[in-house]
């Protein structure tokens, strides 16, 4: 067995059969499944019990968000490698075998993002893998746009979570998913240490996932999501920027805030925001730090830079759209 598939659940049955279907369809086979049901109330355990008896579930007794969900999924994985999978998804048949491949390329790449295709609109992209930036904004990368603009095998700043592969014996150098984060950014939070660590996240566009999104929350914007993303954006630059980068990026974070706040008063969503900003900084110091380390400097230094690089692209972006 080469990879474990670990699927996190709350309340997705009505999800399962189209996402476990797709792996029984894999060409590829040596892999496990692994789904991590957390509390659901919709009968999706008794329903994967049923008529899904040979995979591995593990039951948990409360919603522990998808953080715990996926922590303890990979600990109880066989595999070297773990595909980490939403349960709103399709993989295309040969999706594990590319993914697996692709990282298998480089002991330095930690973490391999599939090419995540909109399920309801399969020409354009969902996500190519995670993108993040000095005013703390955080976009997937390609969301939609044609999927043949994104045809190259490349090096992202995180990969997305929600259809990516990991090494797992990485994990046990740089730690797991940050269980505070509960869910949103956390993918981005264990990325951005893989790259302080100097590990790299790739993205491979012949590994196809199709993806429903927010198949769990529910909408793109609730305040349920609004107050966690802002609280978790707090937190992962608190946790993984050393005080001098910190002070360098204070100024444009506070810029990044203050358009998002207002952004989302408009959206009717504004106490949110402003709870998100007011528990992660309360709660930031309950938090554990990356420890900073002199050999790290020059990854410190290469993810600065493609901070400003991305903070350019999609400013220049929005400024063309406008």
């Amino acid at each position: 067995m080469k990879v474990s598939i670990v699927i996190p659940n709350y309340n997705g049955k009505h999800f399962m059969k189209a996402c476990m279907e797709s792996l029984y369809k894999q060409t590829w086979k040596e892999f496990e499944v692994i789904v991590v049901d957390n509390a659901s109330s919709d009968g999706s355990v008794s329903y994967i019990e049923e008529y899904y008896p040979d995979i591995r579930l593990i039951k948990m007794d409360t919603n522990t968000g998808f953080s715990t969900a996926v922590n303890v999924g990979i600990q109880a994985a066989k595999a070297p490698y773990v595909f980490l999978l939403n349960n709103d998804t399709e993989c295309e048949p040969n999706c594990v075998r590319e993914l697996y491949h692709a990282i298998r390329k480089s002991k330095k790449i930690f973490s391999v993002s599939s090419q995540m295709i909109q399920y309801h609109n399969r020409e354009s992209l969902d996500s190519a893998g995670d993108i993040y930036t000095v005013f703390g904004w955080a976009f997937n990368r390609g969301n939609g746009k044609p999927i043949s603009m994104y045809s190259k095998e490349e090096s992202v700043f995180t990969a997305c979570a929600g259809a990516a592969m990991y090494r797992k014996s990485i994990f046990d150098e740089i730690g797991y998913f940050d269980e505070n984060f509960f869910a949103y950014r956390e993918d981005i939070d264990i990325g951005y240490r893989g790259r302080i660590h100097g590990y790299e996240n790739r993205y491979c566009p012949t590994a196809k996932v199709y993806h429903i999104g927010s198949g769990t929350s529910g909408s793109k914007h609730n305040a349920f999501k609004v107050k966690l993303g802002v609280r978790n954006n707090i937190y992962l630059n608190y946790k993984n920027m050393p005080l001098p980068f910190l002070l360098i990026n204070l100024p444009f974070l506070f810029i990044g805030y203050s358009v998002k706040w207002i952004y989302f008063i408009k959206k009717g969503l504004g106490k949110a925001y402003f709870e998100g900003i007011k528990e992660g900084f309360q709660k930031r110091k309950h938090l554990t730090k990356e420890k900073f380390q002199w050999k790290n400097l020059s990854n410190y230094k290469g993810v600065q830079i493609e901070l400003y690089k991305n903070t350019w692209k999609i400013v220049k972006e929005k400024i063309k759209k406008d």
